[in-house]
């Protein structure tokens, strides 16, 4: 990895990031879906959303969140594509408000994926392929972290990566060789 950026992943720079006070100290996946528009895939929307440039007038749903100052480290489209926004060693802005095992505000120690997707639609072989290399691949520089959903680190306030989300499909790190 270098300066955080994982070799052979295309890397396109947010300024949704800030330095992490120990940027070792990573214990924690979080898996999230979304799609801009909501439920349209393939567009340049959550790129655009992640690095701030969203117009707020090229699709309704824009203007209620073009304000917003968000990121995540990772997003898999539905083909497979992995994408990088935030190096693993500064923290991204996907967690919000959100306690994991007692400990609170998880974008310290949390690293984010985005997989494209809602709540309603099952994700692809691909993403679920993709995902599972990023665990392996991330395990060989963080031996050990949990993997859970946004809405497990923020029940009652955030529902993905939503109930077509198959958990079973999805490596355990400790169980990565």
């Amino acid at each position: 990895m270098n300066n955080g950026v994982l070799p052979g992943v295309r890397f396109i720079a947010t300024p949704n990031c800030d330095w992490r006070a120990n940027p070792a100290d990573v214990r924690l996946l979080v898996v999230h879906n979304i799609s801009l528009p909501p439920g349209e895939y393939g567009g340049d929307g959550v790129i655009e959303l992640f690095t701030n440039r969203l117009d707020p007038a090229a699709h309704p749903y824009y203007a209620t969140i073009a304000g917003l100052r968000v990121s995540a480290h990772f997003f898999i489209r539905r083909d497979g594509e992995l994408i990088q926004f935030v190096p693993c060693s500064k923290r991204a802005w996907h967690a919000g408000v959100s306690i994991w095992r007692g400990w609170e505000r998880c974008n310290d120690f949390s690293l984010g994926v985005e997989l494209e997707g809602d709540d309603q639609t099952p994700f692809t072989d691909a993403q679920y392929r993709q995902l599972n290399a990023l665990i392996a691949q991330l395990k060989l520089i963080y031996p050990a972290f949990d993997i859970a959903g946004h809405s497990d680190i923020a029940p009652g306030r955030k529902t993905d990566p939503g109930v077509c989300f198959d958990w079973s499909r999805v490596a355990r790190p400790d169980l990565i060789k």
